[in-house]
């Protein structure tokens, strides 16, 4: 992807241009992003794979003042006739499941894989909506079938919300913009922007969405995880206080002790590469329901590309893959680059590889974290 060229994706600015103007300032609306767009999933289809249990999926009905929440696995019969006005089926990760929404998800790698969250698609009836909301993400809302209406407008803080509600929805909203968006319109929205979008007849809406991570989340993960790696004798390395008196005040934490769980923390974060592995490792991590099909390595003449739901990483030390993590230097670490970047490589490129390197790859496919690139045998 040339990062500095213009797209109609983005309404005529290159990605660099779009990353400096609007990505967490403002939105934008492109008439025509996707010129002739054609919805992932057909609407047979979404509806069997809302009935999934490995799928996240949710119904939202409303009617009058009333709003009405259910999660998945969602049956046809749990749906409402489409005649019904005022209903919406939304269905997380459908980039998970469906190769042609993984494909439109990847029009968007001009933002960090980090970054990424998944693509989700709202089927809604007319009069369907999920309400007036804030997301905590940027966001992206392709129109690809009908017609949806959004009203969009910045959101003091803090927010208040509806009460008595099964859906988080703002309670005060003053909508500054009004667009109706038709197929292959697109509307960007920065954190902090309240929305509101409401189908015009039957519709269907892809929303690519980028997570911002929560500070105590995300330490919590990372903390996890350089305390698992602690090799064993550090981790056996039991505090020890032979010359502790008795107490008269036996609820009082010892000050040793303390000191002790200090240096525990310490001692994560002065291992060298500790935090950004621990990192890698977390923002890698397949989501839940997330499982693989054992596959093969590739032979001689066969390229190969990661599983759509694979998550593949890289910092200047490690790449990462899945949730696991790997030193990597030299020519081997720059094609692993390659691999987390453009997700192939080519017969002639894994030739490249070194012995430890072509294992590695080798494992991957077996697990079923690559597939053989179709059409390069021997």
């Amino acid at each position: 992807m040339d990062i500095e060229a213009s797209t109609p994706l983005l309404g005529g600015l290159s990605p660099q241009a779009f990353m400096r103007r609007h990505w967490q300032k403002k939105p934008l609306l492109v008439r025509g992003a996707w010129p002739q767009v054609q919805p992932p999933i057909a609407r047979a289809d979404l509806f069997e794979l809302a009935a999934r249990d490995d799928v996240e999926s949710r119904l939202v009905t409303h009617e009058g003042e009333g709003w009405k929440l259910r999660h998945g696995p969602l049956p046809r019969r749990a749906l409402p006739p489409l005649k019904q006005q005022g209903w919406t089926l939304l269905v997380q990760g459908l980039d998970l499941h469906v190769p042609a929404a993984h494909a439109m998800l990847s029009r968007f790698r001009f933002v960090p894989e980090a970054r990424l969250d998944d693509l989700m698609i709202s089927f809604a009836t007319e009069g369907g909506g999920v309400g007036a909301h804030l997301d905590s993400y940027d966001v992206f809302l392709l129109q690809v079938q009908g017609r949806r209406r959004w009203r969009v407008g910045r959101v003091r803080t803090p927010a208040q919300w509806v009460e008595g509600v099964p859906l988080k929805l703002l309670a005060r909203f003053e909508p500054e913009h009004e667009w109706l968006l038709e197929p292959g319109d697109m509307l960007y929205l920065p954190p902090g922007w309240g929305h509101d979008g409401v189908a015009e007849g039957e519709c269907m809406t892809c929303s690519i969405g980028f997570v911002s991570p929560a500070p105590t989340a995300l330490a919590h993960e990372v903390m996890q995880r350089m305390a698992d790696a602690l090799d064993a004798e550090a981790a056996e390395a039991l505090y020890r206080d032979p010359r502790q008196a008795a107490t008269g005040e036996p609820g009082r934490i010892p000050e040793g002790l303390g000191a002790f769980a200090r240096e525990a923390v310490e001692r994560c974060l002065r291992e060298p590469g500790a935090v950004e592995a621990a990192l890698g490792e977390a923002l890698t991590e397949p989501k839940p329901m997330v499982w693989f099909e054992p596959g093969e390595a590739p032979r001689r003449g066969q390229g190969v590309q990661l599983d759509r739901r694979s998550r593949m990483m890289y910092d200047a030390r490690h790449v990462f893959i899945n949730g696991e993590s790997f030193r990597a230097a030299g020519r081997d670490a720059a094609l692993m680059r390659r691999l987390a970047d453009r997700r192939t490589l080519s017969a002639a490129e894994i030739a490249k590889l070194g012995a430890d390197a072509r294992a590695l790859l080798d494992d991957w496919a077996r697990a079923g974290w690559l597939r053989v690139e179709e059409g390069e045998t021997t």
